[in-house]
């Protein structure tokens, strides 16, 4: 009887689910901290040793990104997987005197959830598109081929996804986490969840869209790429947009 109910469609959707969830979260953010904290700075210290760069990038990069890759898509499929197995999955977030749907947890997951999606479509969609074009050189140049002269701004595309990504993650890991454990104190009304969401989404798509270079393009000196140019203005960034949505959130919810 115990046994049988430890397969149940909830406990499977609210546990096992969410356990390989938070798993593959860890290895998929904790290589994205890797590339912006230690490898991009490591190879840009690297200056002219050009075969020792192109070695780490097909000895070290290309296993790490077979990790990163993967793992995103992991975190992704098994965080859809929650809310198609758990039944009513929106709804079942209460308020604290658990009597009605608490619309602030839903609008906050939704805001977690549309970025852990948008960040997983950058790994995919511009980060690996684009690294494979930089392995693809590095391991030519290493085989005695010609540089092909399209790998540096494959490599500076992929570089502003990534960054643009770290940005991301500080503020979808609070909305996931505060969804059940800080907006459950607050009694928004549909109303108030739809605005905190609309604000959301569009200040997320207009950094989403700079990290693209669609304000100014993407060569350096672009002064909307400030976020960007370092793992330090990344993390300064990463901090000032967790504070604006958190600012939005208390005051359209409180």
């Amino acid at each position: 009887m115990i046994a049988a109910e430890w397969f149940t469609q909830e406990l499977i959707g609210n546990f096992f689910f969410r356990y390989l969830h938070i798993l593959a979260g860890i290895a998929w953010i904790g290589l994205l901290y890797y590339f912006n904290f230690v490898q991009v700075p490591g190879l840009a210290a690297y200056g002219d040793e050009g075969k020792a760069r192109n070695i780490t990038i097909t000895q070290i990069a290309t296993r790490a990104l077979w990790w990163f890759r993967w793992a995103a898509i992991a975190t992704l499929a098994t965080g859809l997987l929650i809310t198609i197995v758990v039944p009513d999955y929106m709804n079942n977030f209460m308020n604290h005197e658990g009597s009605s749907p608490a619309n602030a947890t839903n609008a906050a997951i939704t805001v977690g959830m549309t970025l852990g999606i948008l960040m997983a479509a950058n790994v995919w969609m511009i980060i690996w598109k684009n690294q494979k074009v930089v392995i693809a050189n590095a391991t030519n140049v290493l085989n005695g081929g010609e540089a092909n002269p399209d790998a540096a701004t494959a490599g500076r595309r992929a570089m502003l996804a990534s960054r643009q990504n770290m940005i991301f993650s500080v503020s979808m890991l609070f909305y996931m986490v505060g969804t059940s454990h800080f907006y459950t104190v607050f009694k928004a009304t549909p109303g108030n969840a739809n605005t905190f969401v609309l604000i959301s989404c569009v200040i997320i798509a207009l950094l989403q869209l700079n990290a693209l270079g669609k304000f100014g393009g993407i060569k350096a000196g672009n002064k909307m790429l400030w976020p960007y140019e370092s793992h330090k203005n990344a993390i300064i960034s990463s901090v000032v947009l967790w504070a604006v949505l958190f600012l939005v959130s208390i005051s359209v919810f409180s």
